[in-house]
C-alpha cells in the first residue's frame, strides 16, 4: 500500500473496528455507500482525502502494475524537468493515446496521493501541445494558435505518414475529444481552469471545420480534416463523433464560469444525437466499448439508455460468438480496451462483465508489447483503474477554481 505507516495503523484500526462491531458483511461490499458504519465512513473520508480509494485495497497489484507499464511506455520520473520519452516508432506523439495517458496519471495522483503524477501529466500535456500542435516540421504552431492558447489550430493525429495518404495525418474529431476530455480532467485535478479554457477554445475552433449543415434538422460531420483545418480528408461521418462531442462539450460547459459557452455547438450535437441514437449498431468492440463509456456520462437519458442497451447486447453476441476467444492474430487488444473500460465503467453492465474485464486484461497482460510500445499498454492500464474517466470518481465532485 502507497500511505504513511500513521495512515495505515489509523486506517487499521477504523477497519478492525467496523468489522467487530458491524453486524453485516457490508464491509466487505465495494463502494463506500453501503456502509453505515460512522467508523468506517470516518476511515473512508480519512483515506479518499489523501487520494487512496476504499475499493484500491483489492487491486494493489493492478496498481503496481498499471505503474510499471506507464514508466515503460513514458520513462521514469526524473524530478521536475521531467519529459516523457518519445515512442519507440517514428510517431514521437499520439494524440489518442497521450489523452489516455494524462488521464492516466491523474488517476495515479488519485490512487496515491503523490503530486509527481500531476507534474507528469502536467508535462505530457505541454509535450503534446509543442509536438501535435505545431507542423510535421515542428517549426510553426497550427493556424490560430499561440504558445499561451496552443488549442485554438486543434492538434494533429500525430500519424507516422504526411497527410494525403491512405493513412496519413490530419486531425480526427474523436481524438480531439479525448484530449479535451483530458484537459477538463486535469483542472478538476489542479483546481485551475486554464486547461478546461484551452479544451473549450479547442472545441470553438475545430467544430465549425468538422461540422457542416449546422442550420438543417440534421447537421452533419466529416470524420477526419486537413492539418490546417481547411479541407475535410474523409467525408463520412464517424459512428460515434456526434456522442462524443455531445458528452464532451456538456462537460466542458459544466465546469466553466461562462454559462452560455459552447451553447451552439451542443445544440449541433443534440440534433445529430436525437437523429441517430435508435439506430445504433456496431461490430466493433472498440466502438461499442466507447459507446457503453460514452453513455455511462448521463445515464437517465433516453439516447444513453438506449445506446447502452444496444451496445451491450452487441457485446454479449460478440461473446457469445467466441469473438474473445479468438487466437491473437485475429484480434487487436487496444480494441478489445475498449470493451473492457466501458464495461468497468457503466454500471448497467453487470457483474459478469466485470470478471469478463478481468480476464481479457490477464489475456492480454502477455501479449502487450506485441503490437506497440504506446497505444496497448496505455489503454491497458486505463482498463486496468479507469479511475477519472468514471463518472463515479471523487474527482467529479470537485469544481475548478474561478478565474
Amino acid at each position: 500500500m502507497r500511505f504513511s505507516p500513521v495512515r495505515a495503523v489509523v486506517f487499521g484500526i477504523c477497519v478492525w473496528s467496523t468489522v467487530r462491531f458491524s453486524s453485516s458483511n457490508s464491509f466487505f461490499h465495494k463502494t463506500a455507500t453501503n456502509i453505515t458504519s460512522p467508523v468506517f465512513q470516518t476511515a473512508a473520508l480519512f483515506t479518499i482525502d489523501r487520494g487512496f480509494s476504499s475499493n484500491n485495497m483489492a487491486t494493489n497489484k493492478n496498481l503496481d502494475r498499471f505503474m510499471t507499464v506507464m514508466d515503460e511506455v513514458y520513462g521514469k520520473y526524473t524530478g521536475p524537468n521531467w519529459v516523457p520519452k518519445a515512442y519507440k516508432d517514428n510517431k514521437s506523439r499520439y494524440l489518442w493515446t497521450d489523452a489516455f495517458g494524462v488521464c492516466n496519471y491523474i488517476t495515479l495522483y488519485y490512487e496515491t496521493g503523490n503530486k509527481q503524477y500531476l507534474d507528469q501529466a502536467d508535462a505530457l500535456i505541454k509535450n503534446v501541445h509543442d509536438v501535435l500542435g505545431k507542423d510535421r516540421k515542428g517549426i510553426k504552431r497550427l493556424d490560430g494558435a499561440t504558445d499561451e492558447e496552443p488549442t485554438k489550430g486543434g492538434l494533429r493525429i500525430g500519424k507516422e505518414d504526411a497527410e494525403g495518404t491512405s493513412d496519413g495525418d490530419g486531425q480526427y474529431f474523436h481524438y480531439l475529444t479525448k484530449w479535451m476530455v483530458a484537459l477538463n480532467r486535469m483542472s478538476l485535478a489542479k483546481g485551475d481552469p486554464k486547461y478546461n479554457h484551452w479544451a473549450i477554445q479547442m472545441a470553438e475552433s475545430i467544430h465549425p471545420r468538422f461540422v457542416y449543415n449546422r442550420d438543417s434538422a440534421q447537421p452533419h460531420m466529416y470524420w477526419k480534416i486537413s492539418i490546417d483545418m481547411s479541407k475535410p480528408w474523409v467525408r463520412s461521418e464517424g459512428n460515434l463523433d456526434p456522442y462524443d462531442g455531445y458528452i464532451t462539450y456538456r462537460m466542458l460547459h459544466d465546469y466553466s464560469s461562462e454559462k452560455n459557452v459552447l451553447k451552439r455547438e451542443i445544440e449541433d450535437m443534440q440534433k445529430m444525437v436525437t437523429a441517430k441514437y435508435r439506430s445504433y449498431s456496431s461490430d466493433d468492440p472498440l466502438d461499442l466499448g466507447e459507446a457503453v463509456w460514452i453513455a455511462h456520462w448521463y445515464p437517465s437519458e433516453d439516447w444513453s439508455k438506449t445506446l447502452t442497451s444496444k451496445s451491450l447486447s452487441s457485446l454479449e453476441y460478440l461473446y457469445s460468438r467466441g469473438y474473445f476467444d479468438m487466437p491473437v492474430r485475429y484480434r487487436l487488444a487496444f480494441r478489445e480496451f475498449g470493451t473492457t473500460i466501458g464495461v468497468k465503467t457503466n454500471k448497467a453492465a453487470g457483474a459478469e462483465w466485470l470478471q469478463r474485464a478481468e480476464g481479457l486484461n490477464q489475456f492480454w497482460e502477455k501479449n502487450l508489447y506485441s503490437r506497440d510500445h504506446d497505444i496497448t499498454p496505455v489503454m491497458y492500464c486505463t482498463s486496468l483503474i479507469p479511475g477519472v474517466l468514471d463518472r463515479d470518481h471523487q474527482i467529479n465532485k470537485q469544481q475548478p477554481k474561478e478565474e
